[in-house]
């Protein structure tokens, strides 16, 4: 039988001892009565990589449950990283949502709980509330770094990959943030002057944990170029933070930082109404202000001409809606405005 170790007041256990030196693999338990399983619990994969002293790094997987590339990152390092290689601790979660990455869906099926709004969580709440309350409470408390690792999911996809993190707060946070994001060597970084505090990095913020989130590729698929060059830029920048001794396999491609504020009409393209979008622009093009950027058609009525959506902001295409079928309020693009190579801090707006 599996010895249980538990967090006050968290609602779950966990068959990993996080003080235990070496790796173990097992699960949290989620106690879920349901009818078919009056005593059960959900089971959520986690493991723990152990070796003396020195920063603690929480990898993450599956906060979305269609997001599909780092829950094959974070299963990689759990098979491949030896404990002699690690100085300090990483504590590893592939399917964080497990019911959402279970069923190939953005929330989970049984509350309909999206994970990363949903922090800081309730340890007596829904079963999404209760995993944001053990991540935060129990896992990022430990934490001095954070790399919660999404994509598109199957509504969009990234040119590539996109980092964010919140902007430092003084100069030191700053020297320490900018080598990680340069290790990390995404497509596109952008740095959040305000977060979200129902998002991960609001939690990791509130935890005094250092935050990076990474979207990569999308669109209810998996891109091996796109995963090769995630997965480097995961190593490199565990080995940046000091947790993972090693040489990086390959070096940090030539990124970009840029504006991009989520949620903003200025940086993103939302259909106004229903029916087939048709894109006239790809991942990657330069666009200008007042540029058509879509149309969308009904087919219902053949006689009507489609509507014709326009972008905004000048800037690039950095994010695309995959599917065609689209309602009022779906967002079709997003656009970043490219501020120069990864040197400078920007400050922008999360969504």
């Amino acid at each position: 039988m599996a010895q249980l170790f538990s967090t006050a007041g968290q609602g779950m256990t966990s068959e990993v001892d996080f003080d235990a030196e070496g790796k173990q693999c097992g699960y949290l338990r989620l106690p879920h009565s349901v009818h078919r399983s009056a005593y059960g619990w959900i089971p959520v994969p986690v493991a723990s990589i152990r070796n003396g002293p020195g920063p603690v790094v929480l990898v993450m997987g599956g906060n979305h449950g269609d997001e599909y590339e780092g829950q094959l990152i974070v299963s990689r390092l759990i098979r491949e990283i030896d404990p002699s290689r690690v100085q300090g601790q990483l504590i590893l979660l592939p399917m964080a949502n497990l019911p959402a990455a279970k069923a190939g869906l953005r929330t989970s099926p049984i509350d309909g709980g999206n994970l990363n709004r949903l922090f800081p969580g309730n340890p007596a709440g829904s079963i999404t509330e209760v995993l944001g309350s053990y991540i935060e409470q129990a896992l990022l408390t430990r934490a001095d770094l954070l790399l919660d690792l999404h994509s598109g999911g199957s509504s969009l996809v990234y040119h590539g990959s996109l980092a964010m993190a919140g902007a430092a707060s003084d100069e030191e946070e700053d020297a320490r943030l900018r080598p990680l994001l340069r290790a990390l060597g995404a497509r596109y970084t952008c740095l959040l002057k305000q977060l979200n505090p129902r998002t991960i990095l609001g939690a990791a913020r509130r935890q005094n944990c250092m935050g990076l989130v990474l979207e990569i590729g999308g669109g209810g698929q998996v891109s091996r170029p796109d995963l090769e060059e995630s997965w480097h830029g995961v190593r490199r920048t565990l080995i940046a933070s000091g947790v993972l001794h090693g040489e990086p396999a390959a070096p940090a491609s030539a990124g970009h930082w840029v504006d991009l504020a989520f949620g903003a009409d200025s940086c993103n393209v939302f259909a106004r109404s229903a029916g087939l979008f048709e894109p006239l622009v790809g991942l990657g093009d330069t666009v200008q202000a007042g540029q058509t950027a879509a149309r969308i058609h009904d087919p219902s009525a053949p006689h009507r001409e489609p509507e014709l959506v326009h972008f905004e902001a000048a800037g690039t295409v950095v994010c695309q809606r995959v599917p065609a079928l689209t309602e009022v309020g779906d967002c079709l693009f997003q656009v970043a405005s490219i501020s120069g190579p990864l040197q400078g801090i920007e400050r922008i707006e999360e969504k």
